[in-house]
């Protein structure tokens, strides 16, 4: 991936408008074959595997973004992950989020975990590993995470009505992981997003401490096949808890 990424990757568009590369679809094969290997006969859903996304995949399946932040990648900025998750009756219950550029990885079951891993070195048991907590905001430090390059109207106005102006874009996944290390509170995206973008990242925000709720106030669900693996929108929460009435983020959305 990263040796695609130094060099200008060749681009084409699917057909809900998004990029795919080259990078997508090899760690695509490579995170496939090697779940093939370690959790044989689970379902694997992914981004880059359409087949896969025909059938419900049961109570008990792996969610796969072989590349989360694909145009930050084409662009050149660091701000991309491979995002891989367990999910069990519904619900995130492990999940590693790689950000090859920066040389991080985070990953979570019952907590989250982040530690410094190259690209090609080998994890080692005595490798330097932190545990990871959200954190308990402060009224003049709070910091909201924006997407980078999704940005929509009904976010943006739900951010403007509730005055919070100290808004940090950043692409992929890594908005999930920077407010699970206490870097940040808050993530909104009322625009709907497919199950691979959320599923590693909600996994390690709640092992840290956080929520990741549907514009209702509900904990995300994976596993909608018949809705195309979309969720309509959601509210990631570091420490912060609102005071606001979830039906003014319905509004929004």
């Amino acid at each position: 991936m990263m040796g695609i990424y130094r060099r200008s990757p060749s681009v084409a568009i699917k057909r809900d408008a998004s990029p795919v590369t080259e990078a997508d679809l090899a760690a695509e094969t490579i995170i496939i074959e090697g779940l093939g290997m370690l959790l044989p006969g689970l379902p694997v859903v992914s981004e880059e595997c359409p087949q896969s996304q025909i059938a419900p995949p049961g109570d008990a399946f792996v969610l796969v973004d072989p590349l989360d932040g694909t145009r930050e990648f084409v662009s050149g900025r660091d701000e991309f992950t491979i995002n891989i998750a367990l999910i069990v009756e519904g619900r995130p219950v492990a999940g590693a989020v790689y950000a090859p550029s920066l040389d991080e990885l985070w990953y979570a079951g019952s907590e989250s975990f982040r530690l410094s891993v190259a690209p090609g070195v080998q994890i080692a048991a005595d490798s330097p590993v932190v545990r990871v907590r959200v954190r308990q905001p402060l009224a003049d430090s709070f910091v909201v995470l924006i997407s980078r390059s999704h940005r929509d109207p009904a976010t943006e106005d739900f951010l403007d009505r509730l005055s919070l102006k100290n808004r940090r874009p950043m692409g992929s996944s890594l908005k999930f992981c920077r407010i699970a290390q206490g870097d940040a509170d808050l993530y909104v995206r009322l625009a709907p997003t497919h199950e691979w973008d959320t599923a590693a990242g909600d996994a390690i925000l709640s092992a840290a401490g956080g929520l990741v709720l549907d514009p209702s106030g509900v904990p995300l669900r994976y596993g909608k096949a018949k809705s195309g693996f979309l969720h309509e929108g959601f509210v990631a929460l570091g420490g912060f808890r609102p005071s606001w009435d979830w039906d003014d983020v319905r509004l929004s959305s």
